[in-house]
């Protein structure tokens, strides 16, 4: 037995498609990416030790997840995915919790890169024929 076959991968349940792992892996990937980000603002603003052991185990859980994700979906879908998400959460989180007020040309930068992010994600692949 290896170091590896401690912890085991998670398992998507049988019969998911591939698009449905793909979602889910991106939505825990970005849940524990943000709960590991709030819990580093909380930490540095407070200096406690409990946002900071939260945010370890959030992270720790974040790598498992991306690892096990990576048995169904491609590692660029997921990443990409997972980051799309994450900024969006980000600036909610800045916006809502912290008061971060920002101005207009920043929030068209914002709306331009997340529909250059979607276009990524979301557009048809190239196809992978040579021509003959």
């Amino acid at each position: 037995m290896s170091s590896f076959d401690l912890v085991p991968m998670l398992k998507a349940p049988e019969g998911w498609p591939g698009a449905v792992v793909a979602t889910v892996a991106m939505v825990a990937l970005a849940a524990l990416d943000l709960a590991g980000a709030f819990a580093a603002k909380e930490w540095a603003e407070h200096r406690s030790p409990v946002p900071m052991l939260l945010g370890l185990l959030a992270f720790g859980v974040l790598f498992w997840v991306y690892a096990s994700s990576l048995q169904y979906a491609e590692l660029a879908l997921v990443t990409m995915g997972w980051i799309v998400m994450l900024q969006v959460g980000l600036v909610v989180i800045d916006r809502v919790r912290y008061g971060v007020e920002l101005p207009p040309d920043k929030w068209v930068a914002i709306v331009v890169l997340l529909a250059a992010q979607a276009y990524l994600l979301l557009a048809p692949a190239a196809s992978s024929r040579t021509p003959a």
